[in-house]
């Protein structure tokens, strides 16, 4: 039953007839999805290519890279915001997509939903533990304002906010450089590259 209720949603997700998607049901649905990819008998690669196809069509990679760049988004030239766009979704599309791939099949259980207003829902789940690894609650910070096509925001993990974790990173890497952006592009450059 769990496999057919499985499929019905990865069915009403992908469909262009829908009205509007539960916040909850999307982030289910964006995990199963992923679980099934974890699970294949492919090789790393393949899974982190797979991986980087379902976050660019659930997390809003835009979005969330301009929040992490600060007030200083105000500061940027058109060709700079093209640039730094291309630079962030590399990198963010390596970062979490490599991380992700360690994993073996996880197991993520969501249990409720916040609606904060009509543009954000908090979805809240819990990874399953296992002999190797302890339970982890993380929320799914969701960008309901179009709801037919929800987006990933945020993940806190143990009430660790990743978007804001990466805000104070890049915020280090500007104020060391004396606010220069070309030393956060070279960084995440770098990184993409590596």
């Amino acid at each position: 039953m769990k496999k057919v209720l499985i499929i019905i949603l990865l069915f009403s997700f992908n469909s262009t007839n829908v009205r509007s998607i539960e916040a909850d049901v999307f982030v289910q649905s964006t995990v199963n999805r992923a679980s099934q990819i974890l699970s294949k008998n492919i090789s790393k690669e393949e899974k982190i290519n797979q991986l980087k196809s379902i976050a660019k069509e659930t997390v809003d990679i835009r979005g969330v890279g301009f929040y992490s760049l600060g007030s200083i988004r105000k500061n940027l030239n058109d060709s700079e915001k093209i640039q730094y766009t291309k630079l962030f979704e590399d990198y963010f599309l390596k970062s979490f997509s490599s991380r992700l791939a360690e994993y073996t099949n996880p197991e993520i259980e969501v249990n409720d939903k916040k609606v904060l207003n009509k543009n954000y829902t908090i979805v809240s789940s819990l990874l399953v533990g296992t002999s190797e690894r302890p339970e982890v609650r993380i929320d799914w910070r969701v960008y309901t304002k179009d709801p037919k096509s929800p987006l990933i925001r945020d993940l806190i993990i143990e009430g660790l906010s990743l978007a804001r974790t990466q805000k104070e990173e890049f915020s280090s890497i500007l104020n060391s450089n004396d606010g220069n952006i070309n030393a956060l592009f070279k960084t995440l450059e770098e990184f993409s590259q590596n």
